[in-house]
């Protein structure tokens, strides 16, 4: 007498998830891209924000560079790994066949993302370590706060991501598609020059971006400047970002090549 084998959502994004972490293993340029770019680029930015005149803005290079490393992080070993993961698969038309077993579309995007999302996290935790060891900065006045950062922009980062990679024909698209988000964010997230040294409505428009929230509650809760009250603002924004990512993924994504 045969019994079927009962399996679990948690069950299937697991198997999918150490499927994909193989994949991802045998990639040099995913794991030079997912790895070492984003520990590099703050040594990078050091020497950009060293020569900055933070007097008046109640800054420390390290909590420039700290924030900064997380930002890098998302974009980098998130963001951009994952739009690559996401087009690959499809145009190898895995992602289609995936959808005629009992995935559901949810479980394969959580599966593929996984192990991006949890090297991004790792990672964070890596360089915010280093950076605090580093750069003395000691530990976070509001520790919850820099959760909350991180945790919202690695599923804000893989929602748009899922988004970018609907409009992206392929692979090697993907280094072109993912380059508007990454610079912007970048140059006006506060990654590399904060806001504080910005004008006021410059500063109000960039506090709209994707990863300024991110940034603003990893630096804010850091340096323990940031309220609960103020927090609310940056975590709605993130928030909205990450509700407009599910949206356009469901509206939006392609599951199979484009022509």
């Amino acid at each position: 007498m045969s019994s079927a084998t009962v399996t679990t959502a948690t069950g299937r994004v697991a198997a999918l998830a150490r499927a994909e972490l193989t994949l991802f293993g045998r990639s040099k340029g995913m794991i030079y891209a997912a790895l070492f770019v984003p520990v590099m680029l703050p040594f990078t930015v050091r020497l950009v924000v060293k020569d900055m005149d933070l007097a008046d803005t109640g800054l420390s290079i390290g909590l420039i560079l700290l924030p900064g490393a997380v930002g890098f992080s998302l974009l980098f070993a998130v963001y951009s790994a994952l739009i690559g993961v996401f087009v690959g698969r499809r145009e190898e038309l895995v992602l289609k066949r995936l959808r005629t077993g009992e995935l559901r579309d949810r479980e394969i995007l959580a599966g593929a993302a996984l192990p991006s999302v949890s090297t991004g996290l790792v990672q964070s935790l890596i360089l915010v370590a280093g950076c605090a060891a580093l750069l003395d900065l000691g530990a976070p006045e509001a520790p919850h706060l820099v959760v909350v950062g991180v945790l919202l922009g690695l599923v804000m980062c893989a929602s748009l991501a899922a988004v970018t990679a609907s409009f992206t024909r392929t692979v090697e698209n993907a280094q072109v598609t993912s380059l508007p988000l990454m610079m912007i964010s970048m140059a006006g997230s506060g990654i590399t020059v904060p806001l504080e040294l910005m004008p006021d409505r410059v500063a109000t428009v960039l506090e709209l971006l994707p990863l300024t929230p991110v940034i603003t509650l990893v630096r804010g809760g850091w340096s323990g400047e940031l309220s609960l009250y103020e927090a609310l603002g940056p975590v709605l924004i993130a928030l909205a970002w990450t509700a407009f990512g599910v949206f356009a993924v469901r509206r939006w994504f392609r599951w199979e090549p484009r022509r």
